[in-house]
């Protein structure tokens, strides 16, 4: 099962997330099920030749036979927000006291505007979940002990493709589901360590 699907019931945010509470840097759900997020890295096939895209493919052939659990690949595509990065530029336009290099910054914001509206620009960023179940409430610290074995195995056989991955904090993981169920919102008020227990306690 997805660890993001919206549902179309007009259920509390709670119900709908359905996560328990994020400890540790692990996502805890119901049912004792737990799980390691992962940020990895990509790899653009197109830029190889064909000798690396047959080591590149057998090292992935490799990494799936390896696996010491399922895994769930998410893939997390949005539209680039760059209104932050043209408010830097309009600043420093501001700021400048030539004419010349104001009208260069001036024209620069209207080139990237153009570039926007012609074209979407997009962002994808790649998550493995790492799972750990138990019929029975298991001791925390096993769990800690488990994940943290699985997401080694899974890190190393990353590093044999050429990829490289990083194990998201509790804030990060919060701000994944914060990200993905609000998007404008999370726009307007991105997910700051402040705000981590008002979420805890409104979303989860």
């Amino acid at each position: 099962m997805s660890l993001l699907v919206k549902s179309n019931n007009k259920a509390s945010s709670r119900r709908q997330i359905a996560i328990k509470s994020v400890e540790d840097d692990i996502l805890v759900l119901p049912g004792n099920k737990y799980r390691a997020i992962l940020e990895v890295s990509s790899i653009n096939l197109a830029l190889k030749s064909v000798a690396e895209k047959d080591a590149i493919v057998e090292a992935y052939q490799g990494f799936l036979n390896s696996l010491p659990c399922p895994i769930q690949v998410l893939i997390k595509v949005r539209e680039l927000d760059v209104d932050n990065y043209l408010e830097r530029y309009a600043r420093l336009q501001k700021k400048e006291t030539e004419k010349v290099y104001q009208k260069q910054l001036e024209s620069y914001q209207s080139f990237v505007r153009g570039l926007i509206k012609k074209y979407k620009i997009l962002s994808r960023r790649f998550y493995i979940a790492v799972p750990y179940d138990s019929k029975d409430k298991p001791d925390f610290e096993l769990v800690k002990n488990q994940l943290n074995l699985h997401v080694s195995i899974i890190d190393s056989n990353f590093e044999g493709i050429g990829m490289s991955t990083r194990r998201l904090t509790n804030i990060e993981i919060l701000d994944l589901f914060y990200t993905y169920y609000s998007p404008e919102l999370a726009k307007l008020e991105p997910l700051k360590a402040e705000t981590m227990q008002m979420l805890t306690t409104q979303y989860i």
